[in-house]
């Protein structure tokens, strides 16, 4: 039963036949002007991205021009008969930047080291605001002279005998046992 009514299922839906990558891509033409689609790029979309770990972009960089289209027909031909200004200029028309370029570090480490820094420094005078201002001073049993009474008197009721304070105490020397 559920195999005929898969069958059927198939018969009834459409298939749509896929697009060529041009006809896909003729919705970006208002995004990308006039810039020739070279290949799939990163994700299927018409973008330029400079990225290491896919190096070939999906659109050429620069929008056709007459220098560029001239300088193409005359790389079909020999690439010895062009000098390096062209090539350097065929390079620029298809990348935005060589991969030394875009590998190179930027210094954007500083800014966030800074950011940090101050944001910390912020949360240090905040701190110490709120222990000025808003917070009330520790009580009187805090200090050293209270904590030591309140040590004393925990020995003298002799308190958790067994496994506490009192069970290491000796009380004939009045000192820790050894």
């Amino acid at each position: 039963m559920a195999l005929i009514l898969f069958t059927k299922t198939i018969r009834t839906t459409r298939i749509t036949p896929k697009l060529s990558m041009q006809t896909a891509f003729m919705h970006y033409r208002d995004l990308i002007g006039k810039r020739e689609i070279v290949g799939f790029g990163f994700n299927g979309q018409p973008s330029y991205i400079d990225r290491s770990e896919f190096p070939f972009p999906a659109i050429r960089w620069r929008e056709p021009s007459k220098e560029i289209e001239e300088l193409r027909k005359k790389e079909k031909g020999d690439w010895r008969k062009m000098n390096i200004c062209e090539k350097k200029t065929l390079y620029r028309a298809s990348f935005c930047q060589t991969y030394a370029e875009f590998l190179s570090p930027t210094g954007e480490w500083k800014s966030v080291i800074g950011a940090a820094c101050f944001f910390l420094s912020f949360a240090i005078w905040f701190f110490y605001w709120q222990k000025a201002v808003v917070f009330p001073p520790l009580p009187k049993t805090f200090k050293q002279r209270y904590r030591r009474a309140q040590f004393r008197r925990m020995l003298d009721i002799r308190a958790n005998p067994i496994r506490g304070l009192a069970a290491n105490w000796d009380y004939e020397n009045d000192n820790w046992k050894r």
